[in-house]
This record gives C-alpha cells, structure tokens and sequence, in this order.
C-alpha cells in the first residue's frame, strides 16, 4: 500500500518546544522516535529487533560505552584498595616509628590522593550517563519506534488478517513487543554490557595479582555460564507461552467489552464470565509453569553466587598462606568475590527476564510480521481524478476456497459488468448472490482469482491502494464512528479539507442540527462532542448521517452503497435517502440495496445469482421480462423486495 511512506499530520497536533531547550530535551532528540522502517518486518528474532531499533543504534553504542566504563572504574575501586594494602604491607613494621605513616602518606599521597579521584569522580559521570541516555532517550524511543513500525505493517495487511483475529489480540501484541523489546534492548545495555566489562575487568584485575586467581574465576564462570545457557532457552519457550495467554486473555476481554450490548441483549454475562475463567485460567497456568523453571534456576544461581567467594577468597588465602600471595591479592579477591557473587544473581535474574522478553518478542513476531499479500504494483502511477468507469471482466473469486461449486458460499463466479460514468446502478440479490463482493474487489479488499476489473480501462492492480480508495466513498449499513469528534469523523473524509468546508458537509447530509446538541461526558460540545465507541452515542440514522457527511466530504467520482438505509425507520430513512441523492449527484452509483425507494433511483438494477448476473435492466423492462426480478418485485413487503421468501 501507499500509506506506509506518506504520513500526514493531523492540524491539531502538537508542536515540539524548541525554547528553552535543556540538555535532556537535546538527549531526547538523538534520535527520531517516529523515523519509518525499511521494508518489511523481517521473521528472525535478531532481524527483526534491528528493524525495529534501526536508527537508535549510536546512542545505544554511546550508553554501552558508558556502562562498560562504569564497569572498569568499580573493578579499578577494588584494585585501588589492593594496591594500597600491598603498599602498606610492603612498608610492614617500619610504620610503626615515630613520623613513619606520615611520612608514607607524603610518599604516597598525590598517588592514592589522584588514584581515588580518577576513580570516585569516573563512575558517577558515568552512571550520569548512561541513565540520562536511557531515561531520556533510548527507552521512550525504543518504545515507540518499535510500536510505530509494528503499527505501521499491520495498517498495511489485507483485510482477511483482520477478519482472523481479534482486534484486541493484535494491539495487545502490538504493545507487548514494544514493551518486551524495549526492556531487552535496556538490559543488552544496561546489564550484559556491564556485566561482560566486570568479568574481563575482573580477569585481568586477578591476572595481574595472581594468575592462579584468574584461574579459580574462569572455573566457577564456566559452571555458571553452563547452567544459565541450559536454562534460559526453557526459561524462553515458557515465556512465549505465557505471553500467548496474555494476549488471548485481552483478546477476549476487549472482544467481549466491544460486544456489550449483545451481553446485555442476550442475557450472557454469565457465559462471559466463563469464557473470561477460562482464560485467566489458561494465563494462570502458564505463570505456575513459567514460575517452577524460574524457581528452580534462581535457586542454583543462589547456590553459584555463594560458591564463588568461598573459591575465589579461599585459593587467595591459600596463596597467601603459602607464600606466593600478597595482601592485596586477598583484599583484591575478596572484593571482587563479593562484587561478582551479588552480580550473579542480579545478572541470572536480568537475564531471565530477558529471556523471558525475548519469548514475547518472538510470540509478537509470529503475529504481527506475516508479510503484506496485497500490495501495490513498483510501477504504480499516480491517480488523477477517474472518470468513473468500472468494469467487472470475467471476474472468479471465491475466497480462497476449493468448493466453487456451493451456490451458498459467496464470491463471483465469470461475472461481468461494466457501469459507465455517471451511470447509477442497483445490485439486488439474495444473501450470498456476491454483491458485497463485488464491492471488496471494487476497492480491492481482495484481489480477483481469476479476470480483472478495471477503473476508466486500467486494472486497479496497477493503481496504488491508496489512490485506488481515494476514488471511492462507501456507505455502509452498519457505519463504524471513531471514538473521537464529530469534527473529526467527518474530516476522515478528507482531512485538508478544513473545519468550515466539514461543517457544509454535514448540513448538506442534514446533520447539523444533531451535531450541534452533542455533548461528551467532559462537557465537550457541538462538533468537539466525542461519539463514543464506534459512535455509540448516536442512533443508527444520525451515524449514517455523519457517514454521508464524510462521503460528501470526501467528493470521490464513484459512490458505493451497501444497503446504507435498509436498517432506518421510513422516517429517518426519508431523511438520510435526501442526504444520499444530494451525495449521488454526478457521480457513478454502485448500490446493494433491498428498500424499493432506492431502487426505483436507479437508471440501472442487476440482479445476482450465485455470483453471475441473473437479469439486467432497467425496473420497467424487467417487471415486463416476467424473470427473477418480476418475482421478486411481487413479493414485495413494507417497501423491500421480498428476498428472503424467494427461492
């Protein structure tokens, strides 16, 4: 599609201040938080967190250096405590005299005076550092990078990935791998970098001592390191697991909050409760499982952790008692001993959280990275306003599935129909006939199987999406609102269009008037008023107003209607069916309709059979064929033709 590499700004969008600005606000902007993706989101783990991150990469480098310099000046602390207990040791008895440890402080004073500040004023600049890149910069970008991008792809999936899913599924996953990814990427910085910089430091600290000393640490890190690669790969697979049940558990709980008033209609709390048990069960579970492995693993990093002193101190004191061993060696062991012991346990407990995140990216990549299966042609042109013209050439769609032969499943089978510019036509047929997806491929929802259809005699698989569905208004029976402002309901239609120009709109579809007395629940009022979800707040007949308001607004050459006035009382639909001949003037009609008042506006009505077209004709010569339509036409009842009675 297009419209992952065009974003338009919305006019009410927030402008960045740029007075005054303070260093945090200058770390904030190392990097652009909303820069786009190239390409698709790549299906392997370490692929895709480069394509999600890609841009943050030098301040991620700079808050690492930072972390492995922090490192340094903590194992240099402990060597610097070494250092001065070999000289205090190496000068033994004689500090005993009178002036003597005044006199060693003069030797060695701008030493340990200069050693302590290189080393005490280092770590601090560096933590100041490293946690302004990370709290400024790095996690709130890596945040919505992440999202952005993910977000970004899913807009562009046709709409069958939407139609398998559960719309709370798909943003919760959305939000998860933000999320996971983002923790991940801190702990990358802020833990293993640290972590990695300690252990070298610490090796060489040791080897410089004593190289038996560094000996002792590389036997108990191998046992240590053994142990954490056996688990946390289990650690991984049970963390997918829990985070599949947490997004199936918010898919069901939004899937069952956006139904409520079916709830409520059919007296099913109780069955809901039961579905939501069920899947704060089945996330229960996957917590207990998650929880016994975490269990066990902490408890032997526990036992590591205590281990390490005893070996590190005991082999320095060994070497000590033998002669071999200096003072400071001891100190500089039983320093480090410490440091890395109470290190093991923070680092196994970072790294099973990052195991654990880099099981709910995984689990989000599964969902969220399936590649685009529409897409646009390279050499798609750009569109200048089309004529109208649309032509269905021996189109076959059938959805995918094998059974082309059941009348009752819906799709196209070889039908043609060419509807000129300015021409108005009515589709009527009974459910499944194949009118409404005739329309889907009209916009290209889907792409034919077998034919083509063509826009003023081009194929609209060489048109770009976006281009494509800029030629169209469609009206639909059921219109979904925003859970945003009236003002901008409508302007979804065209939003450069202006408030002024919005506001002639909804009075051209007779929905001024009710705008005008909304008011939200924050006192927000007229075209400001929220609709509530999926405008909740207005009648059906009020939401189709503010449909065709966006219609009109919107000025497509080609109008398509699905049954925009079949669920209106006669009253309200005397009222909208005003709003949509004014919307219909000079353009190209395509309508589904079963409600007489919209038929007889037709110049031409095509009746559909099993997804071919059955009769052809204007009302009159059709009544005169004596066919389907006739039939039809006599079954009429309260206005609509008698569809459901007919065989």
């Amino acid at each position: 599609m297009t419209h992952p590499t065009a974003r338009q700004s919305r006019p009410d969008a927030p402008e960045k201040d740029v007075s005054g600005r303070d260093w945090t606000r200058r770390a904030a902007d190392l990097f652009d938080p909303s820069a786009p993706a190239e390409g698709p989101p790549p299906t392997g783990f370490y692929a895709f967190c480069r394509w999600a991150l890609r841009g943050a990469g030098p301040v991620f480098m700079l808050a690492m250096l930072a972390n492995i310099a922090l490192a340094w000046a903590e194992v240099g602390v402990a060597w610097a405590v070494s250092w001065a207990v070999d000289l205090i040791a190496e000068a033994g008895p004689t500090l005993t005299e009178p002036g003597a440890r005044a006199a060693f402080l003069g030797e060695h004073g701008l030493l340990l005076t200069l050693a302590a500040i290189a080393v005490f004023a280092v770590r601090p600049v560096c933590v100041a550092i490293s946690s302004g890149l990370m709290q400024f910069s790095l996690q709130p970008g890596m945040f919505q990078l992440t999202v952005f991008r993910l977000h970004r792809h899913t807009l562009g999936q046709p709409m069958k990935y939407f139609e398998d899913d559960f719309a709370g599924r798909i943003s919760a996953k959305q939000l998860q791998t933000g999320t996971a990814l983002t923790e991940l990427a801190s702990e990358v910085v802020q833990a293993v970098s640290f972590a990695l910089a300690s252990m070298v430091a610490a090796l060489v600290a040791l080897g410089a001592a004593d190289w038996r000393l560094t000996i002792a640490l590389l036997a108990w890190l191998v046992v240590y390191l053994a142990w954490v690669a056996w688990m946390l790969p289990r650690l991984r697979a049970r963390a997918r697991e829990r985070a599949d049940a947490q997004s199936a558990l918010s898919g069901q709980l939004v899937d069952t909050i956006s139904h409520m008033e079916t709830v409520k209609l059919f007296a099913h709390a109780g069955r809901e409760e039961d579905h939501a048990q069920e899947a704060l069960g089945r996330l229960r579970e996957a917590k207990i499982a998650f929880g016994r492995l975490a269990w066990t693993y902490r408890t032997v990093i526990a036992v590591l952790a205590g281990a390490l002193p005893l070996a590190l101190l005991g082999t320095a004191l060994w070497l000590w008692s033998a002669g071999t061993g200096s003072p400071g060696a001891v100190a500089l062991a039983g320093l480090l001993a410490l440091r890395i012991g109470q290190m093991s346990g923070w680092i196994s407990f970072t790294a099973m959280g990052m195991f654990a995140n880099a099981g709910v990216v995984e689990d989000g990549i599964r969902t969220l990275t399936p590649p685009h299966t529409l897409i646009d042609a390279p050499d798609a042109a750009p569109l200048a306003r089309a004529e109208g013209r649309l032509a269905f050439e021996n189109v076959t769609f059938q959805y995918g599935r094998d059974d082309e032969d059941d009348e009752h499943a819906g799709g196209l089978d070889r039908f043609d129909l060419t509807v000129k510019p300015g021409e108005k036509v009515a589709l009527v047929g009974r459910s499944g006939a194949g009118k409404s997806t005739a329309m889907k491929l009209a916009l290209r929802l889907y792409d034919v199987e077998q034919g083509r259809i063509a826009l003023d005699g081009a194929d609209i698989r060489g048109l770009a999406q976006d281009d494509l569905r800029r030629q169209i208004a469609f009206v639909t029976q059921d219109t979904a609102m925003f859970n945003r402002s009236a003002m901008d309901n409508i302007l979804y239609g065209r939003p450069d269009a202006g408030e002024a120009a919005a506001m002639e709109a909804a009075r051209q579809a007779s929905a001024h008037e009710f705008i005008m007395e909304l008011e939200d629940f924050r006192g927000r009022a007229g075209y400001q008023a929220r609709l509530g979800e999926r405008g909740v707040k207005l009648s059906g007949g009020q939401r189709q107003r503010v449909a065709i308001a966006r219609a009109i607004l919107k000025d497509a050459p080609i109008l398509m209607l699905d049954e925009a006035t079949s669920a209106l009382d006669s009253e309200t639909e005397a009222e909208v069916q005003a709003a949509l001949e004014r919307l219909m003037e000079g353009r190209t009609v395509v309508a589904i309709a079963h409600r007489l008042s919209t038929i007889a506006r037709m110049d031409r009505i095509v009746v559909m059979e099993d997804g071919r077209i059955a009769e052809e004709g204007t009302h009159e010569a059709l009544i005169a064929r004596g066919g389907r339509y006739a039939d039809l036409w006599a079954r009429q009842s309260g206005g609509f033709l008698g569809l459901d009675a007919a065989e």
